[in-house]
């Protein structure tokens, strides 16, 4: 008889009183950074029911296994309330994947060097801006790897999205109405370009920041490539690196062929009609952190997410089936594993009197600080809308996914690369949902890409007013 020193109970206990006291590093049985960065992976950080969905479920779920309305009860407790009621009375389903250890298949790898290389000096100024101990800005990778507190984990996500210091992102849309028809389908670029806290050896000669914009955190472009009517439309945030700063925000409406400046606070409203997109939403931290307070640790366990094994490039453009809603194509069907520990994290607008959302609540997996879901809710406090990603390490792992075996995207020194898969953005309230995936290409005959660029003339090509006139026309 296999009798288990750590049962489910002990688990949920330990998560229970690190939640309440608001602190405390990832992991149970050692603290989870240290042994990842040590290259031990993150199972010696757990019990086995928190790395083995089948001993959690006592054999009731296992990989490749797919939930739906019929079994998802046996899984409530591992995912929030938004896919609870996608899954239960939407017809939404998801399978069940192996979970990824290795530290290096969790990050895009120059961020990775430098989150180790980094680590344990940063800290949180008397502005509330993120420095050095020596009171220098950030100087890349994640400030705190192993976040005690709720503002520390906001602040990994904030300070770079992407975790490349350059991303361009060819993103077809899909906007659903409540009977589950396309009502828009658009194209559009989606670039950013850090200014500050840089990671790759190439973007400034070595440097941590581009000569002339050390006051400055990024650069970020939106631009519609189709349909016709709304092909050149364009928006630029210009970000500083003080977070307490609202960004420069401008707008090129292809009708009137001027750019116009748009009120610095305008960030929960779609970017063109039909989609549930806001800036707001962008990498669940599109405003910058010190608009936002009160945050607290709301909660903290096991999560089924859509972190690994999300990128399937013999799809065409790499694109996902669809599955659920009135017309059965309302949701990606997706793979998501189990997640040893999530952050919960919960926060409000303050430096936003009018905004339509009281609070967000931002799932982070402790591994690797990036979310899993956001959920925003209305000024009633009732769950408004969802925003839900998926990850994937840039090469196939031939056993989970031996229909896409033998693709590979390296970054710049030949180690594979990682980012973003998929988005489902759904306003539970009107039942609109959007759906997005970055593709390899989109109309217009922009392409997917990282770090591909120098950042100067990255930002002169598509991030300047005079490149927004360009673009639209």
């Amino acid at each position: 008889m296999h009798i288990r020193k750590y049962d489910f109970d002990y688990s949920r206990r330990y998560f229970m009183e690190k939640t309440s006291k608001g602190v405390g590093s990832a992991g149970i049985l050692a603290a989870l950074f240290p042994l990842m960065a040590n290259g031990e992976g993150s199972y010696k950080a757990y019990p086995e029911e928190l790395t083995d969905i089948e001993a959690y479920t006592k054999g009731q779920i296992k990989v490749g296994d797919e939930i739906n309305a019929d079994n998802v009860e046996l899984v409530q407790d591992l995912i929030d309330p938004g896919v609870y009621q996608e899954v239960s009375q939407d017809g939404r389903t998801f399978f069940i994947l192996p979970t990824q250890t290795k530290i290096e298949e969790q990050f895009p790898p120059f961020y990775l060097d430098k989150t180790l290389q980094n680590w344990g000096q940063a800290e949180f100024g008397s502005d509330g801006n993120v420095y050095t101990k020596d009171g220098k800005p950030w100087i890349g990778g994640h400030p705190f790897p192993d976040p005690q507190t709720p503002e520390e984990a906001i602040a990994d996500i904030t300070l770079s999205w992407g975790r490349h210091d350059q991303d361009i992102f060819a993103i077809p849309t899909t906007a659903l109405d409540p009977n589950g028809n396309v009502q828009y389908d658009y194209d559009f670029v989606w670039a950013q370009q850090q200014t500050q806290c840089l990671t790759h050896p190439d973007s400034a000669g070595g440097a941590t920041a581009l000569p002339g914009k050390e006051h400055m955190l990024r650069h970020q472009s939106v631009w519609f490539t189709y349909p016709s009517d709304i092909k050149g439309t364009a928006f630029m945030n210009e970000w500083y690196y003080d977070q307490s700063k609202f960004p420069e925000l401008y707008g090129y409406l292809p009708a009137f062929k001027r750019v116009r400046r748009f009120p610095t606070n305008q960030r929960f409203e779609p970017l063109v009609a039909g989609i549930n997109l806001f800036l707001s939403d962008a990498w669940a931290a599109g405003d910058p952190m010190l608009t936002w307070g009160n945050w607290k640790i709301v909660h903290r366990g096991p999560y089924l997410g859509a972190m690994h094994h999300n990128w399937l490039p013999n799809n065409e453009n790499w694109d996902h089936p669809k599955v659920g809603g009135p017309q059965g194509g309302s949701y990606y069907r997706v793979g998501k594993s189990l997640l040893p520990e999530v952050i919960v994290i919960e926060g409000e607008p303050t430096g936003f009197p009018r905004a339509p959302l009281s609070k967000r609540r931002i799932y982070f997996d402790a591994r690797n600080l990036m979310f899993p879901q956001a959920i925003s809710y209305d000024r009633r406090g009732e769950i408004w809308k969802t925003f839900e990603p998926g990850f994937s390490y840039r090469k196939i792992d031939d056993q989970v996914l031996p229909e896409h075996a033998g693709n590979t995207i390296n970054a710049s020194d030949g180690r594979p690369d990682w980012s973003w898969n998929w988005v489902i953005s759904n306003d539970l309230q009107s039942g609109r949902i959007t759906y997005f995936h970055q593709a390899k290409e989109i109309r217009g005959g922009w392409k997917s890409e990282y770090d591909y660029m120098s950042a100067e003339d990255f930002i002169g090509k598509y991030m300047t007013k005079t490149a927004m006139r360009r673009l639209g026309t």
